[in-house]
């Protein structure tokens, strides 16, 4: 009830501002709103590699994406905290023509735009495992003022990208939404791991910080964060029965949740690294050998590599009875399913991998990211909007 209360006010005060800016003349800007950041990033180097706009982004605290600074940039704290920017970004998205958002906003259900504004959901997952938005089990025990406020947010949503028509039959249930708002170009940041040169100067600049990659294989565990999690000191993983049976030939990445406060690697110098603040995770991926993560999103833009990887879910009958899968989690996923330390071993040990059917898991969920994802989301937003513009002046 309090958080419903707290929402209800923060909407209304940001409708009045809004309400008043949108009195304001209309200019031709784009406004990214940032939450993830890395799709955003892809998009608006394209961007500004076709069209010369004012670009406005707004940066939410969660981002930890480095925007910088340019000519034709504004970058803005999206927080009221900062009382001034926050005013300033509403007044931006009250005047924009185009706006691109990467996660769910509950300030869209305050946003009447004018008839010809898009609104672009870069969404921050190239696949899902586990349900979300109208399909999230938790909805269930919210508010009805909640529940038409999601309805609001995404009926904003005049365009949402995918990677693959999978992705769109799910976006479809879970926005509500039509066929005819998804838009096929790919996922941005899947243009990355078909640039080779990217790739080798990004494996360079690890092996630089961390040497031990030269000498050794790498293992990324990655967990998707858990509610209950909150200040754990621990994780299920049994790192030391790992140290025992794989440090002479590989080294343990560690990608935890912030909220996990524990320095692992302090106990196991020579095979643990914390990596959890390195900013891409594309990036680790591409020098990671084999991935072991649960529910995470990871394993769509990881399957690119074509290399193996394990399915850590301990807790699987919980979490789908909290969370839900879309599919059958055993048969999804593109790798070995274990539920404890030593299973997972074994499976490392005796090689239970079927890079087959992580190449046919990249095709399904990948089938739009071929290497131009960025720019055919630009084309198709821009460069037609303009050529059909011209046509209208002739």
């Amino acid at each position: 009830m309090a958080r419903d209360f707290a929402i209800t006010v923060y909407l209304y005060v940001f409708q009045l501002l809004f309400n008043f800016f949108k009195l304001f003349p209309q200019k031709k800007k784009t406004v990214f709103v940032a939450s993830f950041g890395d799709n955003i990033l892809f998009t608006l180097n394209e961007l500004e590699k076709q069209m010369d706009e004012p670009v406005v982004i707004l940066k939410t605290s969660s981002c930890r994406v480095n925007f910088n600074v340019l000519d034709n940039r504004t970058n803005l704290n999206f927080e009221p905290v900062n009382l001034l920017q926050w005013i300033q970004s509403i007044y931006h998205l009250a005047t924009c023509d185009k706006l691109f958002v990467d996660n769910y906003f509950g300030f869209l259900a305050s946003t009447n735009f004018k008839p010809n504004v898009q609104c672009i959901q870069l969404w921050h997952a190239a696949g899902a495992i586990k349900q979300f938005g109208l399909k999230d089990k938790s909805i269930t025990t919210r508010s009805k003022n909640a529940y038409k406020r999601f309805n609001k947010v995404y009926g904003r949503f005049t365009h949402v990208t995918v990677g693959s028509e999978k992705m769109a039959a799910i976006f479809r249930q879970s926005f509500g939404i039509s066929n005819d708002v998804i838009v096929r170009s790919g996922i941005p940041r899947s243009d990355f791991f078909f640039n080779n040169q990217k790739k080798r100067m990004i494996e360079q600049s690890l092996q630089s910080v961390y040497p031990a990659i030269k000498r050794k294989k790498v293992i990324l565990y990655a967990p998707t964060y858990r509610d209950d999690e909150l200040n754990k000191t621990d994780i299920v993983l049994e790192i030391q029965k790992l140290n025992e049976a794989f440090i002479d030939e590989y080294i343990l990445f560690l990608r935890l949740h912030p909220a996990i406060k524990n320095d692992f690697s302090n106990n196991y110098n020579d095979f643990v690294y914390d990596v959890s603040n390195y900013t891409d995770i594309n990036h680790l991926l591409v020098v990671t050998d084999i991935l072991i993560t649960d529910y995470s999103s990871i394993p769509f833009e990881f399957s690119l590599l074509e290399r193996p990887m394990i399915f850590f879910a301990y807790d699987l009958e919980k979490y789908g009875e909290t969370r839900g899968f879309w599919e059958d989690y055993e048969t999804l996923v593109p790798g070995p399913v274990v539920r404890n330390t030593n299973d997972l071993i074994h499976a490392i040990q005796e090689n239970k991998f079927d890079l087959q059917r992580v190449k046919d898991f990249a095709s399904q969920w990948n089938q739009y990211s071929r290497g131009s994802s960025s720019k055919a989301l630009i084309n198709t937003l821009y460069t037609e909007e303009e050529q059909y513009r011209a046509v209208d002046q002739n």
